[in-house]
């Protein structure tokens, strides 16, 4: 593979594809958020970027050393990621429902450190068989990859978690509500087009 213009598009391409659940999640965050900070906001975006270019990297030092046993593991990846999203979309979808003003919403449910990497491993683990889509490149060639597709995946993120701000506003206590349906809606997407197609 060769430095060139085409590299830098596909991996760009391949950032955004990547990025869809994370932009859900983010818009799902900041439906539950709609008084986010702007650094808040670059948290959660950074934790989302940060898992999209760890596991290309993990996926590619895989395929690189420990091929048949990855290849055993890439079976579980949607098992994971429904049963992730479920929880931490259940938990969102369960106190929008107990609680009915904006006040008691906001102190109830806030996404904590802990939550925010179960959501950025959950939108991520499936990026980890792009390590074999990547598998020609060089390390070099692999982290540069995985970087375009880090910040690629930061900005989609920003754009949701905003989108999410607007709409949280607006629907007020509902916003938990919807934020939860939407991320179990994409467990359940990852799990189907993992296991069924």
């Amino acid at each position: 593979m060769q430095w060139n213009f085409l590299f830098f598009f596909n991996s760009a391409l391949l950032g955004v594809g990547l990025a869809m659940d994370a932009f859900s999640v983010s818009m799902a965050n900041g439906l539950n958020e709609p008084k986010m900070k702007a650094g808040r906001m670059n948290l959660i975006a950074g934790m989302y970027a940060f898992f999209q270019f760890a596991m290309p990297m993990i996926g590619w030092v895989c395929v690189h050393t420990i091929v048949e046993k990855f290849k055993s593991f890439e079976k579980f990846i949607p098992w994971i990621a429904l049963a992730l999203l479920a929880y931490i979309g259940g938990e969102m979808l369960l106190e929008g429902i107990r609680n009915k003003d904006e006040e008691e919403k906001e102190e109830s449910y806030k996404l904590g450190f802990g939550k925010l990497v179960v959501q950025g491993v959950a939108t991520s683990i499936d990026a980890l068989s792009v390590g074999f889509t990547i598998e020609q490149y060089n390390l070099t060639m692999a982290l540069v990859a995985s970087l375009i597709i880090a910040v690629v995946t930061h900005v989609i993120c920003l754009a949701g978690l905003a989108i999410g701000k607007k709409f949280g506003t607006k629907l007020s206590n509902k916003a938990s509500i919807l934020g939860g349906v939407i991320l179990i809606g994409i467990g359940l997407e990852i799990f189907i087009s993992g296991v069924f197609f």
